[in-house]
């Protein structure tokens, strides 16, 4: 679940991160010249992602200067100055000593980073980087300053329709949600101004004088087809920085979260720590997410102390509720509760009417989302696009409905719960249209 989002600065230049996780170390995920560290979080591939990098680790995020909630790039700005915004925003987290995980045109920032502040990394990991964004006599593989120019004005002229899936993301091509979500991204990210700008600045970017002076366990990763970044980049990497680890992986994607994440997480997870989780459990399971309705105004309108007070208790009536229908509290995000239950749903449902009626007399107002479906177990937690779906669910709701997506209604129906048919719907960023229904 993404976190609050909070600034550091760097000068003059305010910075957005949000973190995430509670590991034993930090890293922090230095985007590339797309980003917002909000809109990341609407791509339940991409949540997925961070979330299971937060198994292990305090993962910050940040928007780079010209990016989504980051102040916008000066035309003067240079590689140094984006190095030293990532120590800023170190500092701003509390991180003495972090993992620079450099993604794309991040991966030059993260090296620089490394190598103006050799104490504050602890490690690098490097995915789809890029040596030098010019080619010369070395780096042939690399666009001419004319073929540059070319590709940017060609990219910023699509800029905002999501056509740029083709490159970022082939395998998801006929994903519509996966496109409507990169559409925004870019609005989001960047305007085509912006882009064009950042363009100009990029071009001087060039890593290779920095190499030899790393001095920093250094993890390369680059999918062998990437249609975005020519692996060579990677290759490059590889035969000259000292001492690293590279691993060339199969797919044609250039965003990590796609193709076959989970080759990508287990080689960093390895790399930082030493081994990786045992395989993740599926179980079916009914989702069950509550939201308070306006939590902030009544915060605000009672006071700390007395709103500290009211949320204990409803956070008894709930666990009570749950006890009774025989759920299992998996975690509380703020206000919000996550739940499951094994076997018909039924319980689910009625236990969500019983959590809505009990904190009625609180003044307080739940949203309640279902959804029945495979979820992934690792240990107490459970992830996957199941609880993305029900969080959704909830958040369509009004205050004090309950909603339920179809394969909840589906499998409850004949078991006397009356319900209304909603319709089917889009859910930000899970694909498709979902039939949805309100219980009475």
């Amino acid at each position: 679940m993404a976190s609050e989002t909070r600034y550091a600065r760097n000068d003059d230049v305010t910075l957005a991160w949000m973190a995430v996780g509670d590991g034993a170390l930090d890293l922090v995920f230095v985007p590339g010249f797309v980003s917002h560290v909000e809109h990341f979080w609407e791509e339940p591939g991409l949540a997925a992602f961070f979330e299971r990098l937060s198994r292990f680790a305090r993962v910050i995020i940040m928007d780079r200067r010209g990016c989504g909630l980051s102040d916008p790039r000066t035309p003067d700005v240079t590689l140094d100055d984006e190095a030293r915004d990532v120590l800023a925003v170190l500092d701003g987290a509390g991180s003495e000593r972090a993992v620079l995980f450099g993604y794309t045109m991040g991966g030059a920032i993260a090296v620089r980073a490394a190598t103006l502040a050799p104490e504050r990394a602890q490690a690098l990991v490097l995915f789809a980087a890029q040596v030098s964004m010019v080619a010369d006599d070395e780096v042939v593989w690399a666009n001419t300053p004319e073929q540059s120019d070319a590709t940017w004005v060609a990219m910023a002229e699509k800029w905002g329709t999501g056509a740029n899936l083709d490159i970022v993301a082939p395998s998801r091509i006929d994903d519509a949600g996966m496109r409507t979500w990169l559409a925004r991204l870019e609005r989001l990210s960047a305007s085509p101004g912006e882009v064009r700008a950042m363009a100009r600045t990029f071009g001087a970017n060039d890593i290779r004088a920095d190499l030899p002076e790393l001095n920093v366990p250094t993890l390369i990763l680059h999918r062998s087809g990437d249609r975005m970044i020519d692996v060579r980049h990677s290759r490059y990497l590889a035969e000259h920085v000292p001492g690293a680890r590279f691993v060339e992986l199969d797919g044609i994607d250039n965003l990590p979260s796609a193709g076959d994440p989970g080759a990508v997480l287990g080689e960093i997870e390895e790399f930082l720590t030493g081994g990786r989780q045992r395989s993740v459990e599926r179980a079916l399971l009914t989702v069950l997410f509550s939201d308070i309705v306006g939590s902030t105004a009544h915060a605000a309108r009672m006071g700390d102390a007395r709103w500290r007070e009211v949320l204990a208790t409803h956070d008894g009536a709930i666990r009570r509720e749950l006890d009774r229908f025989g759920g299992r509290e998996v975690k509380t995000i703020g206000d919000a509760f996550l739940a499951t239950f094994d076997g018909a749903p039924s319980p689910a449902v009625r236990c969500a009417r019983e959590i809505v009626a009990a904190v009625a007399g609180l003044g307080l107002e739940l949203r309640v989302g279902l959804h029945t479906g495979e979820c992934e177990v690792i240990g107490d937690d459970v992830g996957g696009m199941a609880v993305h779906i029900a969080a959704r669910v909830a958040g369509a709701a009004q205050p004090g409905q309950i909603l339920a997506s179809g394969t909840t209604y589906g499998t409850v129906v004949g078991s006397g719960l009356r319900w209304d048919d909603h319709g089917a719907r889009p859910l930000a960023g899970v694909p498709g249209l979902w039939p949805i229904f309100s219980l009475r």
